[in-house]
């Protein structure tokens, strides 16, 4: 055994530690290949001294929420995903607050908000992700954002220390805040919604859902939206225009109900991904002078289009 895996499990706890664990089936794209080690904190305590563990001996780490936003390299990672699982998968609700642990499903968060007839939450109900990663990235769907309804986060900083804070301090932006500047790991958050009505909450949630169904292509492996927004433009009309809709490179293809979704059509590796994401990149520039940028994020090596993060 090497000195790190033992260090690792001393660290974590003898079941908390898995080797050269598949990627593929922790990301939403269905893609990608082994982590060199595999990891889930029982807690805030042992995340920070895992963290600590990892910095100490310059060994890379990777913090992995519900894997929606995520391309992970068909070599894998060279190591450690940190996932922010079960321990950090809670909600709880006080008055018109609700307060979500980093691994609880945007999807659970919302359910439960309609549940206590609280309103501000319909738009998030069918972003497939975990609270933590939906804050670093202020993800957001249909005009609404996370920094909407946020009151304040707890994070872990780099140096260890554990910290309040709130809305004001978040630096929200397009599809940034301040977890994402200083690399701080979301732990939790309070969410300040208001009193609604029930029906009307769940009419709304459904009337999304219909929406989303009949224009993304659910039915297939994505990391979700592909490509950020450029300013004073859509990247799936940019995309249309280029002419990719239906463009396949091995098995990803541009989805044919929605350009501003690639897709795991059929048994895509991730460099079939890559590839297809940089030459709608390459052209798109060519023709438009318009910079795409990715709103997926890549871990580990890539080669050819695309390859450079």
């Amino acid at each position: 055994m090497d000195r790190f895996l033992e260090k690792l499990r001393q660290t974590a706890g003898e079941n908390k530690v898995k080797t050269n664990e598949a990627m593929a089936k922790y990301t939403t794209f269905r893609v990608g290949g082994p982590a060199d080690y595999f990891v889930t904190p029982a807690g805030p305590k042992e995340l920070a001294e895992i963290l600590k563990l990892c910095r100490d001996s310059n060994m890379p780490f990777f913090i992995l929420g519900n894997g929606s936003n995520l391309l992970v390299s068909d070599k894998g990672f060279r190591g450690v995903v940190i996932e922010i699982g079960k321990p950090f998968d809670y909600c709880e609700v006080k008055g018109a607050r609700l307060t979500a642990g980093a691994g609880c499903l945007l999807s659970a968060i919302a359910k439960k908000a309609l549940d206590h007839s609280l309103t501000g939450l319909e738009c998030a109900a069918g972003i497939p992700g975990s609270l933590g990663g939906a804050v670093v990235m202020n993800a957001g769907a249909y005009g609404f954002e996370m920094k909407d309804i946020i009151a304040e986060v707890t994070v872990l900083k780099p140096d260890g220390q554990i910290a309040v804070l709130p809305l004001t301090s978040m630096e929200f932006g397009y599809r940034t805040s301040i977890v994402a500047k200083q690399g701080y790991i979301v732990l939790e958050a309070v969410l300040q919604l208001e009193q609604g009505d029930r029906e009307e909450i769940k009419k709304k949630m459904e009337d999304l859902a219909a929406r989303r169904r009949e224009k993304q292509p659910l039915e297939y492996p994505s990391g979700g939206s592909t490509f950020k927004r450029p300013e004073g433009y859509f990247a799936g009309k940019l995309i249309e225009d280029a002419g990719f809709r239906g463009y396949c490179v091995g098995g990803a293809q541009v989805s044919e109900k929605h350009c501003g979704f690639v897709i795991n059509k059929d048994h895509a590796t991730a460099e079939d991904i890559c590839r297809l994401c940089g030459e709608i990149q390459e052209k798109i520039m060519k023709d438009t002078g318009v910079a795409l940028e990715m709103e997926i994020k890549r871990i580990g090596e890539f080669e050819g289009f695309g390859g450079k993060k």
